[in-house]
């Protein structure tokens, strides 16, 4: 546990508030189903019980169809989650396998593998997944990890590719290729423990556009309307009109539950980019000199600038004092 403590004091802060704030959702995703009050499709025949408003029953309320949006959105959590990561996982693994090999074999392998990267890319992702999705006749979960699987791998693998060729001429490489060592086992074991920030930064980066568009999927109906995500409660929430009749419980707490895992993601990113990149490492530090914050990054600066620098409110005190004549007087002097 060392280590892992060693590599939390070494995180920027933005990263570990992006870190605390995912966390908090993959525990309510984990503990939400099991502890919602209702099943999230169940619906209350009642009818006073139709949007009813957030009370100490429902804490955010009811659909239309007297569904509890809490135990709506606790389940969604977890599905949009787990599919997300599932999407980042093998699309990290398809960009860590051709960005690699292709940059490391060079040669044909180089060309054919680049090809196939330049193709994926120019290809309209939501497009191309809105015709997939509407065309496959099982709309599951299944499917549109693949979907998305498939075309989120390439801008990891352009940009470790460029990494790898970066690393691949460095003298350690050249030493294990001098001493006999397989293909495989210079990729996995001297050139990606170089790029563990680089390759955590692609995924996390994978799991915010698979979220983005799974839920943009779901909200357009391309989803399986029968399980429950994020997505799939902003669709219900927009077929019911809930923001025209003004039930925004129904729609407010997906919406702000996307945003914030968003957010989090967002955060981790650059915080692995800051991990990563000695430079931006840099720029975190800071001293004050002579009652000035200097940040790392900063010009030199000169300590009679800090010091002849005062504020705005002690200059203009200053210039009714005995001392600011005695200078002036001194500075023409010197003039003259």
């Amino acid at each position: 546990m060392s280590w892992l403590s060693s590599f939390w004091r070494q995180l920027p802060m933005r990263a570990k508030v992006g870190a605390v704030l995912l966390g908090i959702f993959i525990l309510a995703a984990i503990i939400g189903p099991l502890v919602a009050s209702y099943a999230p499709g169940y619906q209350n025949p009642s009818p006073s019980l139709s949007l009813k408003p957030p009370s100490a029953q429902y804490l955010l309320g009811t659909t239309q169809t007297g569904q509890d949006v809490l135990s709506q959105l606790l389940t969604g959590i977890r599905l949009t989650l787990v599919l997300a990561f599932l999407v980042g996982a093998i699309a990290t693994a398809l960009s860590v396998l051709v960005g690699m090999t292709s940059a490391f074999l060079g040669g044909v392998w180089d060309e054919v593998l680049s090809l196939i990267t330049n193709v994926f890319l120019v290809i309209p992702a939501l497009p191309l997944l809105i015709l997939l999705l509407g065309y496959l006749p099982n709309r599951g979960q299944t499917p549109t990890i693949i979907v998305l699987a498939g075309l989120g791998w390439q801008w990891g693998a352009r940009v470790i590719r460029a990494q790898t060729l970066t690393i691949r001429n460095r003298d350690f490489i050249a030493a294990s290729r001098e001493s006999g060592e397989k293909t495989w086992r210079i990729i996995l074991f001297e050139i990606m423990p170089n790029e563990v920030s680089l390759i955590a930064a692609s995924f996390v980066n994978t799991v915010l556009y698979a979220i983005g568009a799974s839920v943009a999927l779901a909200f357009i109906g391309l989803a399986d309307l029968n399980s429950w995500s994020l997505g799939t409660i902003l669709y219900w929430a927009q077929a019911g009109q809930a923001l025209q009749i003004g039930a925004w419980w129904w729609f407010l707490p997906p919406g702000i539950a996307v945003a914030l895992i968003g957010t989090s993601l967002v955060l981790l990113n650059t915080g692995f980019d800051e991990l990563g990149s000695p430079r931006l490492r840099a720029s975190r530090g800071s001293a004050r000199i002579a009652g000035h914050r200097v940040w790392a990054t900063d010009p030199t600066p000169v300590l009679q600038q800090l010091i002849g620098s005062p504020g705005r409110v002690y200059a203009f005190f200053h210039s009714f004092s005995r001392s600011s004549l005695l200078d002036n007087s001194t500075a023409g002097g010197e003039l003259g």
